[in-house]
């Protein structure tokens, strides 16, 4: 028997004001926000620095959030990446041997990714590490169907 498909969304903050981004993820019915970020406490979060966002996200929402470092990026890998002024190609092959290496796909359910929201900060998904979180996920599970909000 198959089991049942799992809708995980995706989304950057940035270029959106709050009421875009509380309105995007309850339209969207996200019950969880999975935050991706390394650092998710910085004074450029704005209304998504950490313990803000899980207050947000509750009263605005009824949306839970969790942290999951290990959906992060390290910052060596972040470093080189803003150094070498942007090569997704060597970014992405370290990130994805990053998540293989800590296999991920053993430290999130499905339960918790069916219609979670992976967060960081980049306004679009294309060179971005939530998207290579979730296909990552997909390709393990073959169940996942993701959307970029």
């Amino acid at each position: 028997m198959l089991s049942q498909s799992i809708q995980l969304f995706t989304m950057g903050f940035t270029q959106k004001s709050a009421e875009q981004f509380f309105d995007t993820l309850i339209k969207s019915g996200v019950r969880t926000v999975i935050d991706t970020r390394l650092n998710n406490v910085s004074q450029l979060a704005g209304f998504t620095k950490k313990n803000d966002l899980k207050y947000f996200l509750k009263q605005v929402g009824g949306i839970d959030y969790v942290h999951i470092l290990d959906l992060a990026p390290t910052k060596d890998i972040l470093v080189e990446y803003k150094k070498s002024k942007g090569d997704w190609g060597v970014y992405e092959q370290k990130f994805l041997r990053l998540i293989s290496d800590r296999q991920i796909e053993k430290k999130v359910t499905p339960k918790l990714l069916n219609h979670g929201c992976l967060l960081c900060s980049e306004a679009k998904p294309h060179n971005c590490h939530r998207r290579l979180v979730a296909e990552y996920l997909k390709n393990r599970w073959d169940n996942v169907n993701i959307q970029h909000l």
